[in-house]
């Protein structure tokens, strides 16, 4: 999933777009998407051209055979998907949504991997990334949002499915 459509824009069949990620020729760059309607499966579709809303984190998308605003209202709630195998190369520290979901979060101490506090659900891009984690003591329970950064997540290491937190005082407490 690299995006949700949130809204119709206009009367001509265009839709708003939020991203899911940070690669904007997902929303730009003409070709094959996938849009998956909440209750059924993604279906091929062809994004025509996007633009990026002046000051806003929205894309508008224009796709093929959607050319009224009754049309784009049908869509919204859907999620804009491409192959997972679509994947743009990453610079180093850079990592994909769907690599960091699952991977055990542990507590570093004194820069060695200590114990396992919960387990990475989701990464939500606010104003800055944060990672949804499922607390270890409570995995169904309330999330904790912890941001993404390299302060406070100093270590991903994909290949052996953990991350490590550096956390200052209070905020595993939130």
């Amino acid at each position: 999933m690299v995006g949700r459509v949130v809204a119709a824009q206009g009367m001509g069949g265009e839709l708003r777009v939020l991203p899911l990620s940070d690669f904007p020729q997902r929303f730009t760059l003409a070709g094959p998407r996938w849009l998956q309607d909440p209750k059924g499966s993604p279906r091929q579709v062809v994004l025509l051209s996007g633009r990026q809303l002046p000051g806003r984190q929205l894309y508008v998308v224009r796709l093929e055979g959607v050319s009224d605003r009754s049309g784009a209202e049908a869509l919204v709630g859907c999620q804009l998907m491409v192959k997972a195998d679509d994947r743009p190369p990453l610079e180093p520290g850079e990592f994909h949504v769907l690599d960091l979901v699952g991977l055990e979060v542990r507590l570093m101490e004194q820069g060695q991997p200590g114990a396992v506090v919960g387990t990475v659900t989701d990464l939500i891009h606010a104003g800055n990334d944060l990672l949804e984690i499922a607390p270890i003591e409570a995995p169904l329970g309330p999330r904790r949002l912890i941001p993404f950064v390299e302060a406070i997540v100093p270590e991903v290491h994909l290949d052996q499915g953990w991350l490590g937190l550096t956390p200052p005082p209070g905020l595993m407490d939130l």
